[in-house]
């Protein structure tokens, strides 16, 4: 077994042939479901600026969940290796994606804005420092091409 190399599989079925297929823009849904072995359906769409459903999930929001997961179990990771004890972590995350004039895009940015609370004892100053180490071990934040901010916030339980 490699331990350095990791292999993720997913499948995809599209769901929103209305019955004509893609035969006009308007003419097909972009409902879709994501398979992973041993894990539940999930529900995809497009934005809902993209004739897509507001009550599944698109991949820009799939995108921002993966880097705001990877940041809080990197961060999590982290805070051990340095004797932090953290004992709650919200995340409110924020990305902004461009549109081009040809019709692509891209994510331009995010900004991550944990909420750590860290045991009574520990040093919130010293747990707030280890989200730069947690961006730089981060998997997800290290593969795009776009900054990945942080707005974190520690607070010291009561």
């Amino acid at each position: 077994m490699n331990l350095s190399e990791h292999r993720y599989t997913v499948s995809l079925e599209w769901t929103g042939n209305r019955g004509s297929g893609t035969s006009t823009y308007r003419g097909y849904g972009r409902d879709h479901i994501i398979r992973a072995s041993g894990l539940p359906d999930l529900a995809g769409t497009a934005d809902p600026t993209f004739h897509g459903d507001r009550d599944r999930w698109n991949p820009e929001q799939l995108l921002l969940t993966a880097l705001s997961q990877c940041h809080m179990l990197s961060y999590l990771h982290v805070a051990v290796k340095h004797g932090i004890t953290v004992v709650a972590y919200t995340d409110d995350a924020e990305g902004t994606l461009r549109l081009n004039r040809d019709g692509s895009g891209e994510f331009t940015g995010a900004v991550l804005r944990p909420r750590v609370t860290v045991a009574v004892g520990d040093s919130a100053h010293a747990a707030q420092e280890l989200h730069a180490e947690a961006n730089r071990l981060c998997f997800i934040a290290r593969s795009v091409n776009f900054p990945v901010l942080h707005e974190p916030e520690t607070a010291v339980a009561t």
